[in-house]
Parts: C-alpha cells; structure tokens; sequence
C-alpha cells in the first residue's frame, strides 16, 4: 500500500480501537524524558560532592545531555521513519532505562557523564518517535485536539515538574534515585506500549540513509548546543565560543546544500520550508528560550534570596504546571478545532508576555502570593494554550514517511531554544548584576545586601528580554501561521486530498 492511500483506508477501518491507552503510555515516555532536562539540576550538588566533581567539569552533566539529545534529533526522527515509529520508540524506552541505571550507579564523574550523553542518545530516538505516533494515531480533527492538548500540557510542565520531583527525591531519598526513577517509568511504558502501540501500515521512508546530511546536521546541531553552553560559561568573546558558532554556521550551511541536492535528504526542505511548519517551529523555540531561561532565575530566587528548600522551591512551580496544564487541555485543545491556530498561539504568547512583564517586578522582599504566583499562572496558562497547537500544527499534513522528522524539528527548536535561552539571559543577568554590584557595593554598611539586590537586578533585565522575546514569537506567529482550524480528517500534503487547513507553502 503506498503511502497516499493512508487516510482513505484508515477511513473505511476505523481508528485504532486502542489510541487511548496508546496515549497514557507515548506520554509517560515523554513525561520520562522531559523530566530529565531539569531533574537533575536540583540533585547536581549533591552528585558532585559525591562523585568528587571539580566546578569546572560539574557543567558536564548537564552539558553532555543536551549535546547528545540536541545533536542527534535530527537523525532520530528519520531513524523513526526508516525503522518504524514503534521500534523506534521501545528501543528508546529501553536504551534510556539502561542509560539511567547506569548514571544512578556511576562512581566517578566518567560513569556519570557518560550516563548522561547515553540518555541524551536514546532520547533522540524516543522524543521524536512518540511525537510521530501520535500524529499518526489520531487524526480526527477533535480526537488529535484532545491528545495533542494531552501531550503538549506534559512538554510544556514536564520541566517544572523534574524540579519538584528532584527536590523531593533528592531531600527524602537520595541523589541516585533522580536516575533509578527512570527504569520502573520506563518499564510501564514498555509493557503498554508494546499491547497498544502499532504503526500504520505503509507509512515507513524506505528511503536510504542520507549519510552525509547525517553527519552535517548531527555536528551543526552540536556544534550550536555546545557553543551557547560555551559562551554561558567562558564567555560570548572567548576565541572557543567563537570558534563554535563559526563552525556551526559552516556545518549547517554545507547540511542545507546537500539536502537540497541529495535524493532522499535526512530533512526534506519540503517539511520547513512549509509556512506554517517554519513559522511553528521558530515561534516555539523563542517561547522555549524565554521558558527556561526563567526556570533558572526563579530557581536560584527562591532559594538563594527567599530561601526556600529544595522541596519549597519546586512546590511553588505548581501552579505554572496547573496552569500549563489548564492552557493546553482546557483552552488549546478546545480552540484549534473551531479557530485557525494563529487565534490561539498569538494570544497565548501575549498572555505568558504579561506574566514575564509582572515577574520583572522582582524585587527582594517581594511577596510570593502577589508577584510570583500571578506571573507564573499567566506563564503556564499562556505557553499551555501555545504548545498545544504548536505541536498538532508541526505535524499536520505531513506525509507518513516524513512524520517522524517533523517531530524531530519540533524537538529540536525547544532543545536548542533551552540551550540559547539559558546561555543567553543567564548572560545578560550576570552582566546586569556585575554592573549593579560595582556602582552600589563601595559605602555600602552591607556589601551582602548589596549582591542580593543585584542579583535581583540581573534577573528583572534578563527577563525583560524574555518579554521581549515573547512578544516577537507572539508577532511571528501571527504573521506566519495562517493555517485554518485543524478539523476533519488530516490528510496528507501529497494524498490528493487537501488538508482541512489552508496549509500555505
């Protein structure tokens, strides 16, 4: 059966009885790798101390994951469409399981970072493929609405949950156990997946491997993740930050020439070169890079200048994640079947805009209940209403053999939009309070209180960026999301059948 005839014979046999319990388990897979972006910063002092970690080398464990995850992507999602959604997705499952045994029993800091960049691999195999099942297991217009409301309120507050989780964990626990919490994670969703989950007939790329786009894309991916990373710790002049972001222009540069020209390219251009696609994909990296930038600042508030424990700490995200959670199923996914996409993602960004703009107003003594919690509320209900239909629209009416890679880039704009996003404000914070402390500290009776005030300083000037950053990605969606509402069946771009969107090209 040829791909095209895919929505015509899913119409005459009916949708997949089992979708739904597929669903509890794709989701518990990416809640699983979500998680690990942030759960690990709160048990990271705690690992170093033990494992004997230098500061020089303790960003490596963070580090090491991101490159791995960010760098592979790509090569990922196109695996997914070559091998099957399925395969791809258990073998994930279970190489992260593996990869995370191994970190929760490392005993020096190679066992650790190597953990780390084996997680970071079997991520980029699993991310992509749970994004491209269910893309392919849903699609009627109301039924994807409501497991992509699901999926998107997990991505977007799977993060502020890794750090209520990791608090918890590393206080009545132990460190290791921000690892060994993976393997019974994954084994759920192994058993399930492996009942519910099927991949539709036909729809794999026979295609063969584009090797060399494989290597291009994977270094260009690297080589921009480590040079954000770079320039967060060594500096945006350092001749190696330098170095990387040339590279990464030259790498990606020579990926574009040789997908344009190959038979069967790793990235189809044809999937960003899609208006809406593009306009999703880069909409939704700006979102993430103000996203996580903040995750850091208030982390290091709340509990260097407020105090807070760990536990504290993480509980006070909540309502970011209930807000998140209530933007994407309750508001996003009730919306995109009944307004065109640009109608929920532009007033999500502007609404998440005004929560930054009310966290500007940090200041030392500033009240939880009447600054942090009204800000973090429209943060989560705003990026809630965003990714929902983000993440559909990135995938909609793409061709079942491309399914896989589109996922691919919707991960790969958050991971590298967490990677900048993080290098970048923490950079600008840190300038703004070097700035501050130098002018306020001298003749100060406390030098103490001085630092604390410009480190607050810093992080109201980095997070008018992420306003700002916010506002643009709020105005680029507007003006290149102009697909219609995602109702109907979704069909496929080269199926004969016009997709229920005006999907412009």
């Amino acid at each position: 059966m040829s791909e095209t005839s895919q929505p015509a014979q899913e119409r005459a046999t009916g949708p997949d009885p089992g979708r739904w319990r597929a669903l509890a388990f794709i989701a518990t897979a990416q809640l699983m790798v979500v998680l690990d972006a942030t759960i690990v910063n709160i048990a990271l002092p705690s690992a170093q101390a033990d494992l004997g970690i230098s500061d020089a080398n303790r960003q490596w464990v963070i580090t090491a994951y991101a490159l791995a995850f960010g760098g592979l992507l790509l090569l990922g999602g196109r695996v997914a469409d070559m091998w099957g959604r399925k395969n791809t997705f258990l073998t994930g499952l279970v190489g992260f399981a593996v990869a995370s045994a191994i970190g929760g029993a490392a005993a020096n800091e190679a066992m650790m970072f190597a953990s780390r960049a084996l997680q970071g691999v079997f991520g980029a195999l699993l991310a992509p493929a749970a994004l491209s099942l269910l893309a392919i297991t849903f699609t009627d217009g109301r039924e994807r609405a409501r497991a992509f409301g699901i999926f998107g309120a997990i991505a977007g507050g799977g993060g502020a949950v890794g750090l209520i989780l990791g608090g918890l964990l590393t206080e009545y626990l132990d460190w290791r156990w921000v690892f060994f919490v993976n393997i019974p994670i994954a084994a759920v969703a192994f058993l399930g997946a492996t009942a519910t989950i099927s991949d539709p007939a036909g729809s794999r790329n026979r295609s063969p491997l584009d090797i060399p786009g494989a290597l291009l894309g994977t270094l260009g991916l690297v080589s921009l993740v480590y040079g954000f990373t770079r320039a967060e710790s060594e500096g945006w002049s350092d001749n190696g930050t330098i170095a990387m972001f040339v590279s990464t222009v030259l790498l990606l540069a020579a990926f574009v020439l040789v997908e344009r020209r190959v038979r069967a390219p790793l990235l189809p251009l044809r999937v960003v070169l899609n208006r809406n696609r593009g306009g999703v994909y880069l909409a939704l990296g700006l979102a993430v890079i103000a996203m996580f930038g903040l995750f850091l600042f208030l982390t290091y508030y709340m509990q260097i200048v407020k105090g807070y424990s760990p536990i504290r700490t993480g509980a006070a995200f909540l309502p970011m994640v209930a807000g998140m959670v209530t933007g994407s199923t309750q508001i996003g996914a009730r919306l995109m079947t009944r307004v065109p996409a640009r109608y929920v993602m532009t007033p999500g960004l502007l609404v998440a805009a005004t929560g930054m703009l009310t966290l500007t107003q940090l200041q030392l003594d500033s009240s939880y209940v009447s600054t942090l919690l009204p800000g973090m509320i429209l943060l989560g209900l705003g990026l809630g209403s965003t990714f929902m239909p983000a993440m559909s629209l990135a995938t909609y009416g793409v061709e079942p053999r491309d399914s896989g890679i589109a996922s691919a880039m919707i991960n790969t704009s958050q991971q590298v939009g967490g990677a900048i996003g993080t290098a970048l404000l923490n950079t600008i914070a840190a300038s703004a309070t070097t700035s501050y402390v130098a002018t306020h500290v001298a003749g100060t009776p406390s030098p103490e209180l001085a630092r604390l005030e410009g480190m607050v300083h810093g992080y109201t000037a980095a997070i008018w960026w992420a306003v700002g950053i916010l506002t643009l990605a709020a105005v680029i969606a507007f003006v290149s999301v102009t697909a219609g509402k995602q109702s109907g069946h979704v069909a496929t771009e080269d199926s004969g059948e016009e997709p229920a969107p005006a999907m412009a090209h």
